[in-house]
């Protein structure tokens, strides 16, 4: 099926649901001899029901290849098929009937992963019906969930598929000790956010130390009003979740009896679940010593920070970083917007990467989403002219296995490698390039962006307006 062809379908899929479905990609259920699995605490009521786009065998030859592994290929090919990465190498053989793409002088790559997206929670256009990411009532709303504000019809999404996002995390926002749930979301065209939730991929939990608690609550002479407010708010309420966590795994391990079973509360089953390990800690904090403190907060309670986001400090403690395992989600060189932003530096990402620890550009903004490869140049530039060159082939895992890992998605996602999704990205040039834009994307093997046709996603109804008059129909 040729691509406009097949985000008419698309489009008719999620604007009336006549199309044919796509194949479902969610995993499947274990075999019955294999040992079951603990089933986590507390149950997802709202699963994803993503189904991927049909896909047809698609090889592309002869393009230099960065798989995200620190490898680079040139003159390599790609083989997508059913969905899936068949193999990468140089020498790869099409099966019959596929599609095959010269990609002479273009760049391959994994798809884009973004962690720290807001998009369709402050959708577009930017009015207050579509300022739904933060809920600014109580230091702590752990309750709230990213997904129940998301709109799927955002037309950022289509914006950022055509810089190469494949993936991304929707997070709540920072006002709060504890913001919410994030949700990790396959940028496709959907009807519903459950349908664009990425199947398997754990819940983040958003916390925010520094400046935005203490300001938003301290305005309203309300706790907290201090940064040594805001950490005996986090204790305190890891202390009232053992309790509730406690409670409920008592229950279960004494047969679960209905009659027996503890009050649900949604604030508690959240921070529960980061316990348990379910739900992965991604934390707002810009400053070196509060990095430091909140690492020591996760190991009093006996969780664990998958990473910290902005970090404009993340060089002064990259040592801490690396050897605690968190990975380190920062901005190219967003600087001095707020004081506990004044200390950024533009080799930040570098300087983390160098240490060996887990080093990823984020966007946090709906037009940076759009180029995040251009946002991992500007670190490569700044660094190099200050004698600190890192590989293109490294650089690549800032935007693509980093994120990947950060957001549990690893196994699936963020690298080239045979057996992963072909979340894939074919690029006119170098993607580390001023110059060069995303040709073809594609999610799940399925292509879901082509330069050289009009952008799919545009057939959403707030688009129609600024459409071509070709494509109106």
């Amino acid at each position: 099926m040729n691509r406009p062809l097949l985000f008419l379908v698309a489009g008719l899929f999620f604007t009336t649901g006549c199309a044919t479905a796509p194949r479902d990609s969610s995993p499947a259920p274990p075999d019955a001899d294999q040992d079951a699995q603990p089933s986590p605490l507390f149950e997802d009521p709202f699963p994803s029901t993503y189904r991927a786009f049909p896909s047809t065998p698609t090889l592309i030859r002869d393009a230099t290849i960065l798989t995200g592994t620190g490898e680079i290929i040139e003159g390599g090919a790609i083989l997508l098929r059913d969905g899936r990465i068949a193999e990468v190498g140089r020498d790869v053989a099409a099966p019959a009937g596929a599609t095959i793409i010269d990609g002479s002088g273009m760049w391959v790559t994994p798809g884009i992963i973004d962690t720290h997206s807001h998009l369709g929670v402050y959708a577009s256009p930017g009015v207050a019906a579509n300022a739904d990411g933060n809920e600014m009532t109580n230091p702590n709303t752990a309750e709230v969930w990213a997904e129940h504000s998301l709109w799927p019809q955002d037309p950022g999404f289509g914006h950022a598929l055509a810089g190469g996002t494949t993936s991304l995390q929707i997070l709540p926002g920072s006002a709060n000790l504890f913001g919410g749930r994030s949700v990790t979301v396959k940028n496709v065209p959907a009807r519903t956010y459950q349908a664009m939730k990425f199947p398997g991929a754990p819940h983040g939990l958003k916390m925010a130390c520094g400046e935005n608690p203490k300001r938003v609550y301290g305005g309203q002479g309300r706790f907290p009003m201090t940064a040594m407010g805001n950490v005996a708010g986090y204790r305190s309420a890891w202390i009232e979740a053992e309790r509730y966590r406690d409670r409920w795994t008592r229950w279960r391990d004494n047969g679960a009896d209905p009659a027996d079973r503890p009050d649900r509360n949604l604030r508690l089953e959240t921070l529960a679940a980061v316990l348990e390990g379910d739900i992965l800690v991604h934390n707002h904090c810009y400053r070196a010593d509060e990095m430091v403190t909140m690492i020591d907060i996760a190991r009093e309670f006996g969780y664990t920070i998958t990473s910290f986001h902005h970090a404009t400090e993340a060089y002064k403690i990259r040592d801490y970083l690396a050897e605690h395992d968190i990975c380190a989600s920062m901005w190219a060189d967003w600087w001095g917007f707020k004081l506990e932003a004044y200390d950024a530096i533009l080799q930040n990402v570098s300087l983390v990467h160098e240490a060996g620890a887990c080093a990823i550009v984020h966007s946090d903004d709906g037009h940076g989403i759009q180029r995040l490869n251009q946002e991992a140049a500007k670190v490569l530039g700044a660094s190099a002219a200050h004698g600190l060159h890192i590989p293109k082939e490294e650089a690549i895992a800032w935007i693509t296995l980093n994120p990947a890992r950060s957001m549990g998605i690893d196994e699936e996602t963020g690298s080239l490698e045979a057996g992963k999704a072909g979340d894939v990205v074919l690029w006119s040039g170098d993607p580390f390039s001023v110059y060069t834009r995303a040709e073809k994307v594609f999610v799940d093997g399925a292509l879901m962006y082509d330069r050289s046709a009009p952008d799919p996603l545009l057939f959403g109804d707030f688009m129609l307006g600024i459409l071509p008059p070709e494509v109106v129909r």
